[in-house]
């Protein structure tokens, strides 16, 4: 994420906290009152067909979302998560065998508001892929 999404999304610039070895690929994660971590799934060789078959089954909500920049994608809110309701995930598959999760907490506000996690996840997707699409030159 670049410094001036990270003030879309928080309104400040809050420091990455990087793990390169964290579940199956590299992640960062920041925090301010509102969580984002974005994670790249590069060990399993799986895409979004692993998402569909193992979080799936574990959602409280499932959803098949638009493409984002032609990329197929869902958001979900898993079980554990449904009682707050307050963080969503949404994995996007940038090829057959790779894809990233994207999860994000809501503020204290926006919680309080009842906002759906999913719609500002699904925003932060679509940073991703163009942050992707600009390293790869295209």
């Amino acid at each position: 994420m670049t410094p001036e999404q990270l003030k879309q999304i928080f309104g400040t610039v809050p420091n990455g906290t990087p793990d390169a070895t964290a579940g199956l690929g590299p992640n960062c994660d920041w925090q301010a009152d509102a969580g984002v971590s974005v994670g790249y799934v590069t060990q399993d060789h799986q895409g979004l067909s692993a998402v569909y078959r193992n979080s799936k089954p574990q959602t409280s909500v499932w959803r098949e979302l638009p493409l984002i920049q032609g990329f197929p994608a869902v958001g979900y809110i898993d079980k554990a998560g449904a009682a707050s309701g307050d963080i969503c995930t949404v994995s996007v598959g940038v090829a057959d065998d790779l894809s990233f999760d994207v999860a994000l907490t809501l503020s204290q506000a926006k919680k309080n508001a009842r906002a759906d996690p999913c719609e500002p996840a699904t925003r932060v997707a679509d940073m991703v892929v163009t942050n992707l699409r600009q390293k790869a030159g295209s």
